[in-house]
Formats: structure tokens, sequence, C-alpha cells
């Protein structure tokens, strides 16, 4: 498994931001989902390094993301929800900055090719502020990439996008799923239910629900995964 985790806990204060979960993930999309709070940025977090755990373990390509954490880094491209973008940079060179990081060879070669994958060629000679948001968040998937990691994080990776971004958006989403492991965390359930593979609902830092979206179907009685969700996030776990 690309990813796995067990019995992840971080604790702030008194409260349990994550509370002993444990789940694995293998190439494909799977929908990250719970209501705001519930702990799916902290998770996400501590899989990236960003921050660590209180206990248990989580671990990406086989490495420790407490004890391994620059190798971590090299298997996982993060795009988080605020997409931090240098505004005054134009689009390539902001790419051959993120390149010169990762010491990637033949940057050049690299960048042409992740300008394509990602459909920025006609803004590629543009200041990332002169962008609009859908192009904007490309340009964050393009830097996520760049280095070919096995493992991407997308924490509401199309928030604010009109319907034709969603759709440029989505698709390049999931041709990316066809050979890396994507976790996709967002509100929005028809994205789930076109892009996802695998979903895990978590409220209250405790995972509710683990299966494959037509299974998470099959067992509560072929309901939309709106309604699953409504349900399952309802209920009120003790801390």
């Amino acid at each position: 498994m690309s990813i796995s985790v067990e019995s992840l806990t971080k604790v702030y204060g008194r409260q349990k931001a994550v509370d002993g979960i444990s789940f694995s993930a293998a190439p494909g999309v799977l929908g990250f989902l719970g209501p705001n709070g519930a702990g799916k940025s902290t998770t996400m977090k501590i899989l990236t390094g960003f921050i660590p755990q209180t206990s248990g373990k989580a671990t990406v390509c086989g490495f420790d993301v407490e004890t391994q954490a620059l190798e971590v880094k090299r298997n996982i491209g993060y795009l988080p929800e605020s997409n931090p973008l240098y505004q005054d940079m134009y689009v390539k060179e902001s790419l051959a900055f993120i390149a010169s990081i990762h010491r990637i060879e033949q940057p050049e070669k690299r960048i042409n090719e992740i300008i394509e994958l990602t459909g920025l060629t006609p803004e590629q000679h543009k200041k990332i502020g002169q962008l609009s948001k859908g192009y904007r968040q490309r340009v964050g998937l393009a830097q996520a990439i760049i280095h070919d990691p096995q493992v991407l994080i997308l924490d509401e990776p199309t928030s604010g996008l009109d319907p034709n971004q969603l759709i440029g958006i989505r698709q390049l989403i999931r041709d990316l799923g066809k050979t890396k492991t994507i976790i996709l965390s967002t509100h929005i359930m028809q994205e789930v239910e076109a892009v996802c593979g695998q979903v895990i609902i978590i409220n209250h830092g405790k995972i509710v629900a683990n299966d494959s979206l037509e299974g998470l179907q099959k067992k509560n009685g072929g309901k939309s995964l709106e309604n699953i969700f409504i349900e399952l996030t309802n209920i009120n776990i003790e801390a």
C-alpha cells in the first residue's frame, strides 16, 4: 500500500482532533470526507510531515512520516486548500523554482511536460497573479506533481471553480489516479462520485465509513453519497 495509517492520534490540549484512526490506500483516488473540524486537514498535514502526530504510525511508500520525513517528502505531492503561490512570479519561473528545490534533472524538459499535462500551455508566460482561479489551481497541481511523486494529497482542489474549470481539473485528477495514490478532500459529493473509487468518512476524529463508493452505497440501500454522509456525520460520537 502507498499509504498506511495505524492508530493515528493527534491531541490539541484536551481535544482529540484525530482519534486512533487506521486506514490504507493503494493507487487510485480516495475521497476523504467529513464535516468542518472532523480531522481531515490534520490527518493530511500529518501524512505530509507538516505537523507531528501525538501517537500512532503513518507511512508513505514504506517511509515513516516521523522518522523518515525527507523520504516521505520526496514521494508525496501536496496541494493545500489555501494553494499558496508567488503571485509576482511567471508560471514557468515558479515551476523552475520548485524544480530546483527538488533538484530535478533536465528541469526544462520536465517543466514543459508538466505544463502540457496540466493544461497551462496558453498561460505559461503570464504572471500567476494575472491568472484565473482555475489556472492558479492548475499551477498548484503542477507544483505538487513536478517531482513525479507516487502519492498526491489534494485539499479542496476545485473549491470556487466554475463548471468548465471543474471538468478539466476532475479529468486531470482521474488521469493522475491511474498511476498514483491520491487522497482527495472535498465537500462536493458529486466530485467524489465522479472521480473516487474508495471513500473514507471521518467525524469527530474517528472514521465512520471506509469502503468502495459502490460498496458504501450498497450497504446503505442505494442512497446517494450526500444522504449517507449526512446520516453518518450527524451521529454524535463520544470523545
